[in-house]
């Protein structure tokens, strides 16, 4: 059993050890690992645009991205790898809504350049270093 010095010093050990790993792994995610993953030398102003136009339609208050937003509408973090250039802006520059598995997808009518910034940040975001999120479908739940 522990004296209420030993309990004492032990606990403000413990604190500030664990502290100081804490600290370390943050400076080091945020420092070094952080960028190298999200690719950050890689944001363009196209990237920057499609961003904004991405918040300012709310397609978070649908989708989820990087793991944030709502559960409606499918996931869009690797949508550029699943499907392509084409079908984003074909479903960006849509003039009517439509309404894949029953879910209705609001028409947007972008411009053809605001659809390019808007794929520019889709790729950008594909090519991150996500450490395998999202995982792939189990094909047998099909």
């Amino acid at each position: 059993m522990l004296s209420k010095k030993q309990a004492k010093a032990f606990f403000l050990g413990g604190t500030i050890l664990f502290s100081m790993i804490f600290l370390g792994l943050s400076f080091e995610s945020v420092t070094i690992s952080m960028p190298e993953k999200t690719n950050a030398d890689q944001i363009t102003d196209a990237v920057v645009r499609g961003k904004v136009i991405w918040e300012s339609n709310n397609c978070m208050g649908c989708h989820t991205i990087l793991g944030e937003g709502a559960y409606y509408a499918p996931e869009l973090t690797r949508v550029y790898s699943r499907k392509g250039e084409s079908y984003i802006k074909t479903v960006l520059m849509a003039e009517q809504p439509w309404a894949p598995r029953g879910r209705k997808m609001v028409a947007y009518n972008l411009s053809e350049e605001d659809a390019n910034d808007v794929v520019a940040f889709f790729q950008w975001i594909d090519g991150m270093d996500l450490n395998g999120f999202p995982p792939e479908p189990d094909p047998s739940l099909k």
